[in-house]
Formats: C-alpha cells, sequence, structure tokens
C-alpha cells in the first residue's frame, strides 16, 4: 500500500482548533516536522483540512 509523506511547511498559529488538532493528529509539532502515514480515506481527508499549512508526497 502506498504512504504518504506529511510535511507541516506554515504554522498553526492562528488557525482554527481543528486545524492544529489534525496536525497534532498527524504527528506533526512544528514546522519541518514531517510524518509517514498509510494512504487511507481517513488519513487524505485530515491532510485535506490542513492542505494549505503542510506539503504533500507518495513514498514507497
Amino acid at each position: 500500500m502506498a504512504r504518504l509523506k506529511v510535511t507541516q511547511t506554515k504554522s498553526a498559529i492562528g488557525g482554527k482548533q481543528n486545524q492544529r488538532d489534525t496536525l497534532r493528529t498527524l504527528g506533526l509539532k512544528r514546522i519541518g516536522d514531517t510524518a509517514v502515514k498509510e494512504d487511507r480515506p481517513e488519513v487524505r481527508g485530515m491532510v485535506a483540512t490542513v492542505a494549505h499549512l503542510v506539503a504533500v508526497e507518495e513514498v514507497d
């Protein structure tokens, strides 16, 4: 199964609480943090919620 490499590129300061919670759920705490997650619909939904704060790559 494919995996997604999610990297936080912008700060969550000033963002909505659900966006901050989503970043934390993805395992991202600060700018530059990277998390590798399974490519699942749940993860895609979380990434869509914070798309303006993260960069996403597909990895094998």
